[in-house]
């Protein structure tokens, strides 16, 4: 069994910062990709940011030099450090991990997802 749990959610005021965690656990031969995705109330799922294994970051235009995206490795570990958020900051975020079991070939994975809350 894979798991992905994420940590860190909370409600916070628009200005201020939280930082994600996920750590996926459990027979796990390899991981490549990571990263975290986001439902706002009443929309789609969309992209935040994803990393690589090496540590190639890419992030959707609406977080760019806001989140940073980061990884430990040895820990399967994906951080998120969320600065200056907003109101339209507000949804489900979702941890994702392209990662290969023990016992099967690579797929993705997901988190259970953790409520951001950004209001006054």
């Amino acid at each position: 069994q894979v798991q992905l749990v994420e940590s860190g959610g909370g409600l916070v005021q628009p200005g201020g910062s939280l930082r994600l965690s996920c750590a996926a656990s459990g027979s796990i031969r390899s991981i490549s990709a990571m990263g975290w995705y986001r439902q706002p109330p009443g929309k789609e799922r969309e992209v935040v940011a994803r990393i690589s294994f090496g540590g190639s970051e890419n992030y959707a235009d609406s977080v760019k030099g806001r989140f940073t995206i980061s990884r430990d490795n040895a820990r399967n570990t994906v951080y998120l450090q969320m600065n200056s958020l907003k109101h339209e900051d507000t949804a489900v975020y979702y941890c994702y991990a392209n990662l290969r079991p023990i016992y099967a070939g690579s797929r993705d994975y997901w988190g259970r997802g953790t409520q951001v809350t950004v209001s006054s």
